[in-house]
């Protein structure tokens, strides 16, 4: 019988064990009020908020608006294995993003943005099979992100059919480092991985509104990600006492085509109503060379926006309520498990 324990301390930006494992957390594109109705966004048409899910929205800019938006976020965590409890709290900035008209047809929106994070440092201590007085400890440290910078135009093709295209420059470093050192011993040994990528991204969308009657309105939008292979650098390093070996491969990494579909029902200009889905076809993009890291990843959200009164004279009528849910599987595959599903309800206002 084997018995362990787990400790865990806070990074800057996430704290997951699970992101010692692919490219990390993955990150939606959508900003605070996307996160606040569960993460819609491609049949979104508003033009007072920037909508990066699906550049055919940045033609809703009005001719009198210039948006500047920019979000931080604080996480609390909670971890438990063995009835042993551990805290993390993380700080991060997340995006910076501004948008305006170009032409009464086209917007134009550039923003900085995160694609993944990975951030997670613990050791699991565990008796030495055949030894009870030899202990092992295994030490599990990860940190990094991976961003991106991206311009996009919305065109708007005929005054309910808008089309748009967002191309982006995608880059950082993520360093995965493993090490085992024994209670009887001063000899180490350490597995050093980093992955430096400056690459790009390139997204196409579309959106196609219609009208119900004078005051209700269906939307539905779709957008493309191109999948590719990375422009990367991939280190692995191994130290046993004063002994290193190294060895670099290039372009060993992808990222997925994924596709999404969303539709959006708007009453009047009080209530809205939405539904999106995602695939990310990870199955065929490569880790390391190899095609049997990741499976498929399927995201379904669900979120309303309700506004009391645009034009009230109270303060209150003109706050925007929102509410969502949403539901994703893993695109890792573990060595021992399924990587873990994410679901979650959300809420806000502004």
């Amino acid at each position: 019988m084997i018995v362990g324990t787990l400790n865990v301390a806070a990074q800057s930006s996430t704290n997951s064990p699970y992101t010692r494992y692919g490219l990390g957390d993955l990150q939606d594109k959508g900003f605070v009020n996307n996160a606040a109705m569960g993460g819609i966004g491609y049949a979104l048409r508003n033009s007072y908020h920037i909508n990066m899910t699906n550049p055919a929205a940045f033609s809703s800019v009005d001719s009198l608006s210039f948006m500047f938006d920019i979000g931080m976020s604080l996480k609390n965590s909670n971890f438990t294995e063995n009835n042993i409890h551990n805290n993390a709290k993380n700080s991060s900035f997340d995006y910076i993003a501004m948008q305006f008209r170009l032409h009464p047809r086209i917007g134009i929106a550039v923003g900085f943005t995160p694609f993944s994070n990975v951030g997670y440092n613990f050791n699991i201590t565990t008796p030495v099979e055949g030894d009870s007085e030899t202990t092992a400890t295994n030490l599990f440290y990860g940190d990094g992100s991976l961003q991106q910078i991206t311009a996009g135009l919305g065109f708007k093709i005929l005054d309910n059919l808008s089309i748009g295209f967002n191309a982006g420059y995608l880059f950082g470093t993520l360093d995965y480092q493993t090490g085992v050192t024994f209670s009887t011993t001063s000899d180490p040994t350490y597995i050093y991985n980093r992955l430096k990528v400056k690459s790009y991204t390139a997204d196409l969308g579309i959106q196609y509104t219609h009208s119900i009657n004078e005051n209700d309105q269906i939307a539905i939008g779709a957008v493309y990600n191109i999948g590719h292979t990375l422009n990367s650098t991939y280190n692995k390093g191994v130290q046993i006492t004063n002994t290193q070996v190294y060895e670099t491969s290039q372009n060993a990494f992808s990222i997925p085509n994924s596709f999404g579909i969303g539709v959006a029902y708007n009453k009047k200009k009080n209530l809205t109503i939405g539904l999106d889905y995602t695939l990310q076809k990870w199955s065929k993009a490569k880790y390391e060379n190899q095609y049997n890291a990741y499976k498929d990843r399927s995201k379904i959200a669900v979120g309303a926006e309700y506004l009391p009164n645009i034009y009230g004279r109270s303060y209150l009528q003109r706050i925007r309520y929102r509410i969502g849910a949403h539901y994703s599987n893993a695109y890792l595959k573990l060595p021992q498990y399924n990587g873990p599903s994410e679901y979650g309800i959300s809420a806000g206002f502004g």
